[in-house]
């Protein structure tokens, strides 16, 4: 059981398909309010935080005009009200060039 108001690593985010679909729908809200084509990539880790829900502090690549982007998304979800809501959604970087591509 998660500590209340602890942050936490979350293991195996990377392959979670929860997580990725909190991701795809922190850059889904991005692209509405801001005009924007970010197109989901991956996550990159993730972090919890138990308050009235869930807190979730996600790192995750995306796309931006041909360009690998690292953005942090902070969505906080309350399941039992089928409630999400992303609270931040920020640059944190460019994801270094990927030479398997």
């Amino acid at each position: 059981m998660a500590t209340l108001g602890g942050i936490k690593e979350v293991e195996g985010s990377a392959n979670s398909v929860e997580i990725d679909n909190l991701a795809r729908f922190a850059v889904d809200d991005y692209n509405k309010k801001q005009n924007a084509l970010l197109e989901f990539k991956r996550v990159v880790s993730t972090k919890q935080q138990v308050v009235a829900g869930t807190m979730y502090y996600i790192t995750l690549e995306v796309a931006d005009g041909g360009q690998t982007k690292v953005y942090e998304a902070k969505v906080w979800e309350k399941p039992w009200l089928n409630f999400k809501e992303v609270q931040e959604f920020k640059p944190i970087g460019v994801a270094p060039s990927d030479s398997t591509a």
